[in-house]
């Protein structure tokens, strides 16, 4: 513990850059101190609230002279919240800090030249761009002492619910299904789960929207299989809420923080909603990952078209294929696409939607990628270019090692994550892949997350 500072003490701090998880960042007694809600400019008087050997942390006490990109959030909730970590911070200062953060971690991580990073690419509207919302469920005490259902976000850093009306970011027909949702819930007197001691039926509620068609999904995640009058409560919400044209049932019985269980069942209409994106149509099932940003989305599949180079004549593998979005958005350039992915339900869905755009030269395979990688490569494929979207974690060397092999011209690096993006460019760039440039596009805006896009080539 330093000397220089203690728990409960008021320091003057100046903050000079931010942290991963959006935190405004200064120093003080000689080491680094993390404060959420604070702007770069900012000067602000801060509470220490936890000391380490090499960093503090500590909350706002006073803002004593504010940033010029410091504005006044839009959400009520959201000092409480911890889904926008940036709503304080004006929307091109968000941009100009993200960009930084991807130029940091290529320097700091990859030892790479931070000046092939472009600047981040920003949303039309920052407002109202998720596509799907998982809201978890809760009680709450009202006056009269009776519990009341509510529903919302996490609280920062914590798993207490924090009842919200709507939330800015989502489309509006999610925060109409969430609404609707919580009444039913509460009317059919359905118990709410329990994290700790495991008790309780709802455990979330899932929306989904389709942007183009205006097609709506309700999914309500149960910890057991029962759901009392399920099919009337599922009439009941596409009632409520005239969008919804689908209501699923999830069955997730474990004690973890994962939301989906692998168990899904039809309450009412459809199984699956429609939507389109870069002028091909798909079917999302309640388990398919789709983007939640399409129009960003769109933005960042040309990208990874540009730097892929088709001309009509390359093999391409698509790793970590979802349901086929890039896949699919890259065969109309290539002379065949192989996509891989982990999860069945989305490989179907993957297949489905090469069926519904008639498109004949993708094929779609299940498993792990490094596992199917190396099926191909023993298989004699050699792709031109390989185009991988992996989760935040990164590809891993397994993966990386496997795509090597396959020795590509190309390879088009999608990220949700600049620190695990960088790690894994520095393993390429040690397997002979050169990086030519990263474009970062601001999947969601108002939060710390970026999304990038970088481009390598084989050397020799």
């Amino acid at each position: 513990m330093s000397e220089g500072l203690s728990p409960r003490e008021l320091v003057e701090l100046g903050i000079t850059g931010l942290g991963e998880a959006g935190e405004g960042v200064g120093r003080a007694a000689g080491m680094a101190v993390f404060v959420p809600g604070g702007v770069p400019g900012d000067h602000l008087q801060i509470r220490i609230t936890e000391v380490r050997r090499n960093y503090a942390r500590g909350t706002v006490a006073a803002v004593l002279r504010p940033s010029p990109a410091r504005v006044e959030p839009a959400c009520p909730v959201v000092s409480a919240c911890g889904g926008c970590q940036l709503q304080h911070i004006a929307y091109p200062e968000q941009l100009r800090l993200k960009t930084r953060q991807v130029k940091d971690a290529i320097e700091r991580i990859a030892h790479l030249d931070p000046g092939v990073v472009k600047d981040a690419i920003g949303a039309a509207d920052p407002w109202g761009y998720r596509n799907k919302a998982q809201f978890p469920v809760g009680l709450s005490l009202i006056p009269t002492g009776r519990p009341r259902v509510i529903a919302g976000l996490y609280a920062r850093g914590t798993h207490r619910v924090i009842d919200a009306p709507g939330c800015l970011i989502q489309h509006s027909v999610n925060n109409e299904i969430l609404a609707a949702a919580r009444r039913l819930v509460e009317t059919f007197g359905y118990s709410v789960y329990d994290e700790r001691t495991g008790r309780g039926l709802v455990r979330h509620i899932l929306a989904r929207v389709a942007r183009r068609t205006g097609q709506a999904m309700a999914v309500l995640v149960t910890n057991g299989r029962h759901l009392p009058r399920g099919e009337e409560f599922a009439r009941a919400l596409m009632a409520a809420a005239p969008a919804v044209v689908s209501v699923a049932q999830n069955v997730n019985q474990a004690r973890t923080n994962v939301v989906l269980g692998d168990e899904t069942r039809i309450l009412a209409g459809q199984p699956a909603i429609e939507d389109e994106l870069g002028g091909l149509r798909f079917l999302i099932s309640p388990r398919s990952f789709f983007q939640v940003n399409p129009s960003q989305a769109e933005v960042l599949y040309a990208r990874a078209l540009d730097y892929a180079g088709l001309t009509g004549r390359e093999t391409v593998l698509d790793a970590y294929a979802g349901v086929g979005t890039i896949a699919l958005y890259l065969a109309r350039h290539a002379a065949a696409v192989i996509g891989v992915e982990v999860v069945p339900e989305a490989v179907e869905d993957a297949k489905a939607n090469a069926w519904l755009n008639a498109i004949e030269n993708a094929e779609f395979r299940c498993g792990p990628v490094e596992e199917a990688a190396r099926g191909l490569l023993a298989e004699g494929l050699r792709p031109q270019v390989v185009v991988l979207d992996p989760p935040r974690q990164g590809a891993g060397l397994p993966a990386l090692e496997a795509f090597a092999r396959m020795a590509p011209d190309r390879l088009v690096y999608v990220s949700c994550n600049p620190a695990t993006l960088a790690r894994d460019l520095a393993a390429l760039a040690s397997r002979g892949y050169a990086l030519r440039e990263v474009q970062p596009v601001d999947m969601f805006p108002q939060t710390s997350h970026i999304e990038a896009v970088a481009s390598t080539v084989r050397e020799g």
